[in-house]
């Protein structure tokens, strides 16, 4: 059977698209996304992926690691995206083992400590900045390199560290940390330099004045570090021949696969036009909602798409504007991908529904 590839395609990764089934029955039974829905009925299925409920990553760094050939046999995370990160803020990552550390707000529960989400900090450069100056002699004085093209994401090398299986902070947030903690790959017990490491760092930040003066604004002190990603940067290869997102990692892979890459654009109204081969963009406006289980908020980031996104790529492809559209929809676990092509949308038999595709 002949495979016909078509010049202009699109291809949409959307990060905690799926929420769980029987948060969709309780607080989302009144979705309404027309264009989505008839994208999502008519499309053909790609690749469903499971996932396991206590994998330290997000699907959606999983998927954007495999597209890129990232994942290797003894990595220590499946999805080591640190070396990544550090190309795309700006650093030389070499072939050195980087793993990735943010500052981060941890909250004392009735009998637990909880992670929060760290874009909920609000922290600035420059606050972020004094923090860092406090934190990175106490880092280096364990032997321990430090690279911070940006204060709110440092990069940590040295043989010291050993192998780390941290988890991203996003799979983490609004959970007890206990079982998220770094340990060693190997023995799979708690690290105890990192330990140490991370106990130097709260205590220089006990009572520092950027933390005093959160407080006195009513917001969370800055009162810990995590660590996450940690693995080496291999040679990728790239699907895609431009790559539009605002994560750091998917930028990354980007640039090591040596194909254009920027911001994720407002809306499909502004994208650049689209040539030969596939275009990636990742648009993240359900993370926020989703970690704190603001349901509301959540499909108001859905009639956003669906008004600036889904609707225009909907009536371009229907057109014949567009040659292809993909759709990699992501939850807390697995993730969906779907294609649908502009004969596909004329297949009235095939009927797909949103809900069916809920973790």
């Amino acid at each position: 059977m002949r495979t016909i590839m078509h010049s202009n395609r699109l291809h949409l990764l959307l990060p905690f698209a799926l929420p769980t089934a029987a948060d969709a029955s309780s607080a989302l039974h009144d979705l309404r996304s027309p264009a989505l829905e008839r994208l999502l009925a008519r499309a053909a299925l790609v690749e469903r992926v499971a996932g396991e409920e206590f994998q330290r990553t997000l699907p959606h760094e999983r998927w954007v690691a495999r597209q890129f050939g990232a994942v290797t046999p003894n990595a220590v995370d499946d999805a080591p995206l640190a070396p990544y990160m550090l190309l795309a803020d700006g650093g030389t990552p070499g072939h050195d083992e980087w793993a990735c550390v943010e500052p981060v707000h941890v909250r004392i529960a009735h009998d637990h400590l909880v992670l929060i989400d760290p874009s909920a900090l609000d922290l600035s450069d420059e606050d972020a900045a004094q923090l860092l100056a406090v934190a990175r002699p106490l880092i280096e004085g364990l032997g321990v390199r430090v690279e911070a093209p940006t204060p709110h994401r440092w990069y940590l090398r040295g043989d010291v560290l050993g192998k780390l299986a941290g988890a991203s902070p996003l799979r983490a947030s609004g959970r007890s940390i206990e079982i998220w903690l770094p340990h060693d790959a190997h023995s799979g017990q708690r690290s105890r330099i990192w330990m140490k490491l991370q106990n130097e760092v709260q205590m220089g930040w006990f009572e520092h004045p950027v933390n005093e003066a959160r407080e006195a604004r009513g917001l969370p002190a800055v009162n810990s570090i995590w660590l996450h990603a940690q693995g080496v940067a291999e040679p990728v290869r790239s699907p895609f021949v431009r790559v539009l997102s605002d994560a750091a990692a998917t930028r990354g892979l980007a640039l090591a696969g040596a194909v254009e890459a920027g911001p994720a654009p407002a809306s499909f109204k502004t994208l650049p036009p689209l040539g030969a081969g596939a275009t990636l963009v990742e648009l993240s406006p359900f993370a926020a909602p989703f970690l704190a289980q603001d349901w509301a908020a959540w499909q108001t980031a859905l009639d956003t798409l669906e008004r600036d996104w889904f609707a225009p790529a909907l009536e371009a492809l229907d057109a014949g504007n567009l040659g292809a559209l993909n759709l990699t929809l992501a939850g807390n676990t697995g993730s969906v991908t779907l294609a649908a092509t502009r004969r596909d949308l004329r297949k009235f038999w095939r009927r797909r529904v949103l809900a069916s595709l809920f973790e």
